[in-house]
């Protein structure tokens, strides 16, 4: 059965049904109920500008990451543009001791973590097979598998619970993975065990070339009520209110109240992926109204109104995103890759008789090659065709990516 053509169409928010606490102009509206959570960033200025730089430096090396896959650098990335504010509002509401479990697209989250920079395009060259030790910063390496992480997350806050801890496991999700068998199961847990977990889905509208609407007529936020869980809707595009609704949900996880679902309105400005052409499925009006929604911009101008955010501050902050996709580039270039025979290491813990004789059989393999002729100045050897577009290994998009999922 073929579904009926949806319209993708995005309308406008509104206050009544979207917590929000700074309009599209960067002015202040926020209640008491929201204001509350926000007492820290209001006495501590310093405070209230690493919010500003931390959007500008994710929003820098996410352009520099885009763009060293364009240059051949990085086999895939999938970019964050337009969501800063849900990810960086989020990530500084944590405590050292939570736990984050996240999708491929939450590199400003891994920011907040203290993940350092070269690490976070380690598996995106092809050159490891997770990023970072997911101990030092307490947050696992991104899932690619869509939804999965969610019930990981589930898992490991019912761990917390029987440790009697009070840190918060924190879930993040796309709307394309609310379709998805293991976010459902996910919620079943959370709901029952009133495990210390937070859900945080970031609404950016499409997975991949579908709207968000073809698989929900209403909004995200209504399916929690099924589930038990307390359901939040925020403008996911203001720092502010989604710092201040991440911490009332961690709040309430700590103190025994159980999981949260949080909503994120926001938008994917960009790709999918760098292998996708969202012109072919975009409308550009739409694209142009969320611009004006920029969470970068309005904060700014919140920030320059209240006095924080001078000229020479802007200049400052300016500098450290320069720097830091100085920096990403330099490493993303110097990363070495691995002997062939390396992916065979750390699969179990112990000996392992099958795996030993595929890694013997490998061994074999690559020895034959030992013989071959000298490739030409193509790199292909005589006798041997040039790879087409999309080979594993090249660098280029095509059929692998597909296998990427809908956000």
């Amino acid at each position: 059965m073929t579904p009926s053509k949806v319209d993708s169409r995005v309308e406008p928010r509104t206050t009544q049904d979207v917590v929000q606490v700074l309009d599209e102009a960067g002015a202040r509206h926020g209640s008491a109920e929201q204001d509350r959570w926000l007492e820290g960033l209001d006495a501590d200025p310093a405070a209230a500008l690493r919010l500003y730089e931390d959007m500008v430096v994710v929003r820098r090396i996410d352009a520099e990451a885009t763009a060293l896959q364009r240059q051949g650098e990085l086999a895939l990335w999938p970019p964050l543009l337009g969501q800063e504010a849900a990810q960086i509002g989020s990530g500084r509401a944590l405590r050292a001791d939570d736990f984050v479990f996240s999708s491929y697209r939450e590199h400003a989250v891994a920011y907040t973590r203290g993940v350092a920079l070269v690490d976070l395009v380690r598996v995106w060259r092809g050159v490891t097979a997770s990023g970072w030790d997911p101990y030092a910063v307490n947050m696992a390496t991104p899932q690619v598998i869509i939804g999965a992480q969610t019930l990981h997350a589930t898992g490991y806050a019912m761990g917390i619970q029987n440790d009697g801890a009070d840190a918060v496991a924190v879930a993040y999700l796309g709307d394309g993975a609310m379709s998805q068998g293991d976010v459902n199961e996910a919620f079943v847990f959370a709901a029952t065990y009133r495990a210390p977990v937070v859900f945080l889905c970031q609404n950016n509208q499409w997975a991949i070339s579908e709207p968000v609407a073809l698989q929900s007529p209403v909004p995200l936020v209504d399916r929690a009520a099924g589930f038990g869980l307390p359901g939040v809707r925020v403008d996911g595009n203001d720092v502010l209110a989604v710092h201040a609704v991440m911490h009332e949900a961690l709040d309430r996880a700590r103190t025994g109240g159980g999981s949260t679902f949080i909503e994120a309105v926001t938008y994917r400005m960009g790709p999918h992926t760098t292998a996708d052409d969202p012109t072919r499925y975009r409308d550009p009006a739409e694209l142009e109204t969320w611009a004006g929604r920029d969470p970068i911009s309005r904060y700014r101008a919140y920030l320059t109104d209240r006095g924080l955010l001078t000229e020479a501050e802007e200049t400052r902050v300016q500098g450290v995103a320069d720097r830091a996709a100085a920096e990403l580039r330099a490493g993303c270039i110097g990363l070495e890759d691995p002997s062939a025979l390396s992916m065979f290491d750390h699969v179990y813990a112990e000996p392992h008789a099958a795996l030993a004789a595929e890694r013997a059989a490998y061994a074999q393999y690559l020895e034959g090659f030992a013989d071959s002729p000298e490739p030409d100045a193509a790199g292909v050897a005589p006798g041997t065709s040039t790879p087409s577009a999309g080979t594993p290994g090249t660098g280029a998009p095509g059929a692998d990516d597909a296998k990427d999922g809908a956000r």
